[in-house]
């Protein structure tokens, strides 16, 4: 018998604006949505996958690797296997449709990486209601790399926060992130440093914005480890975040506990 429904969000965003004009190649990383997803399910959790058009999200071919699982090559095809073959990543709801059907009937919601969120989640409204809903009866809400981003999306004014950003206008963000239920909050995302091998790497160019500045702006207290890509997560009462992808297995850890006191509560 399930132990209860976890919602994994996912972004339909395959470009993201680079500075200069013109957009780079982007989506979600394999690694960060099925470890956590097939951890949930063998903790007997259900997952229901979500994203804002219905339709799968687009892996980004940079996370497609086994060196994303730790060099494991059976754990890579398994993972290929289960996000290509498995029914919780093939019947795809939009985010309207799960807030239509009802979200009490989740017991919590995951966002994963790559910089896919950055691009849609962080300002679809949708998404911004589902996370109000978790906000406010404090449910476990976990988010990994770029996925923290996607908290902006529960702003008043999410699009006009992000529009301010990428214009690089820090005082006017602020003051649309008035608010924002998750000002004063701990939290980790994607770090700078990360972010400029990823830009150096595989964008060849500059995103408008990183992380930790911009959730900062909109009034979190970001930490990031001071060694690049080492897994580090953070929580703080509903929110558990994690920095980056060697944080896959860590934040599902945290997540499960999570879910398990908010259950047997």
């Amino acid at each position: 018998m399930s132990k209860g429904k976890v919602l994994l969000i996912g972004s339909n965003a395959t470009r993201i604006e680079v500075q200069g004009g013109g957009f780079g190649a982007t989506g979600q990383y394999l690694n960060e949505t099925v470890v956590p997803a097939m951890a949930v399910i063998a903790a007997g959790y259900e997952i229901v996958l979500a994203t804002p058009d219905g339709t799968k999200p687009h892996i980004d071919p940079a996370s497609d690797a086994a060196a994303h699982f730790e060099g494991d090559e059976k754990a890579y095809a398994r993972a290929k296997d289960f996000y290509a073959n498995d029914p919780s990543m093939n019947q795809v709801r939009t985010l309207r449709e799960v807030i239509a059907e009802g979200l009490d009937n989740y017991a919590g919601v995951f966002v994963p990486g790559g910089q896919a969120p950055v691009v849609d989640l962080m300002q679809d409204p949708d998404l911004g209601t589902i996370l109000r809903h978790f906000h406010e009866r404090a449910k476990p809400t976990a988010l990994l790399c770029h996925g923290p981003i996607a908290v902006a999306s529960a702003m008043p004014h999410a699009r006009e926060f992000r529009s301010a950003l990428i214009a690089g206008d820090v005082a006017k963000a602020k003051e649309w992130a008035r608010g924002w239920q998750y000002a004063g909050y701990r939290m980790t995302v994607f770090s700078a440093t990360e972010e400029k091998v990823v830009e150096d790497q595989i964008l060849h160019a500059k995103i408008y914005f990183n992380m930790p500045d911009a959730l900062t702006a909109a009034g979190g207290t970001v930490t990031t480890t001071p060694a690049d890509f080492e897994p580090y997560v953070v929580e703080d009462r509903e929110l558990i975040t994690g920095q980056n992808p060697r944080s896959d297995h860590p934040i599902a850890e945290r997540l499960i506990a999570a879910l398990d006191r908010a259950r047997a509560a």
